[in-house]
């Protein structure tokens, strides 16, 4: 199977940072947001810096200027070839997936993640299992037991979910660290959100132009997401080969789906576009530092 997205170049093992599409739902008044979907909007995302797009419910725009790639659900192991063959045959380079609903036996999850696997390798499409809640991954441990059977898997990695639902920081965060070694390892996708102990989406509080400023954030989260992407991104750098490409996908969400914040007049607690921006920094500087 193809263990990562792969451009056909021999060039080292490179990061993309694209935008997870939900991310401009629901847009707030008053902002200067890319007007998406529409060219116009795609455009403005790569003057911004976006060099691609992952599709959430959208199909892909016409002669878009922006490669794309794909997101689904796949719930049972019968169901894994077809959903492959959809985001293959509409261009998608590549796609993540929730897989299960969490409440799976060890051979259920066997099963799923097989039919996963087989799929990929038989259509030689990249797809990555996202770290998500409400999944057969959705916790550290199940996720690494998966990792000793079938140590080919790659994942999508989205920490809020860890990091908020299995409340990371509640003891020493370094074993956990280390723990989730075999994770960190195999990620070729990346979710980008940063949570806190009890939100699962929580601001960056600095500007693009300063210094990063985390005096503000309990409990040193964004230190901590910072050193997850970091051995995510060494992981993938230390299994990649020529043309390998990471991508990278600010993923902030609304309201609609109780992600973002609200003051008690419901307007958001920051502006995720902003946000999106200042996460592809901070993804570009991590994979230096990786």
């Amino acid at each position: 199977m193809p263990a990562y997205l792969n451009n056909g170049s021999s060039n080292p093992p490179q990061l993309a940072v694209y935008l997870n599409t939900d991310n401009l739902a629901d847009p707030p008044e008053g902002l200067n947001w890319p007007e998406y979907p529409g060219l116009s909007g795609i455009h403005k995302l790569q003057a911004d810096g976006f060099e691609g797009l992952q599709i959430t419910h959208e199909d892909p725009a016409p002669h878009s200027p922006l490669p794309y790639c794909g997101l689904d659900r796949i719930n049972k192991p019968e169901e894994a070839d077809a959903i492959l063959h959809l985001h293959q045959s509409r261009g998608d380079q590549c796609i993540s997936v929730h897989a299960g609903w969490g409440m799976e036996s060890d051979r259920e999850i066997d099963l799923l993640v097989e039919a996963v696997l087989t799929a990929s390798a038989k259509r030689q499409f990249p797809v990555f299992l996202e770290t998500h809640r409400s999944t057969i991954t959705q916790d550290m441990w199940r996720t690494v037991e998966i990792t000793k059977r079938f140590p080919e898997i790659r994942f999508n990695a989205d920490f809020s979910h860890y990091y908020c639902g299995q409340e990371m920081p509640y003891g020493t965060i370094r074993e956990k660290f280390d723990f989730m070694q075999p994770i960190f390892d195999r990620v070729g996708f990346m979710h980008g959100r940063i949570a806190s102990p009890g939100h699962i989406q929580a601001p960056i509080n600095e500007t693009l132009d300063g210094p990063p400023d985390f005096s503000t954030c309990p409990f040193n989260y964004v230190e901590h997401f910072r050193e997850m992407w970091i051995r995510s991104m060494r992981g993938f750098k230390t299994h990649a080969g020529p043309g390998d490409v990471l991508i990278f996908a600010p993923e902030l969400l609304s309201p609609t789906f109780d992600y973002a914040r609200c003051d008690k007049h419901g307007n958001e607690e920051c502006d995720r576009y902003a946000q999106a921006l200042l996460y592809m920094k901070w993804a570009r500087i991590c994979y230096d530092q990786a």
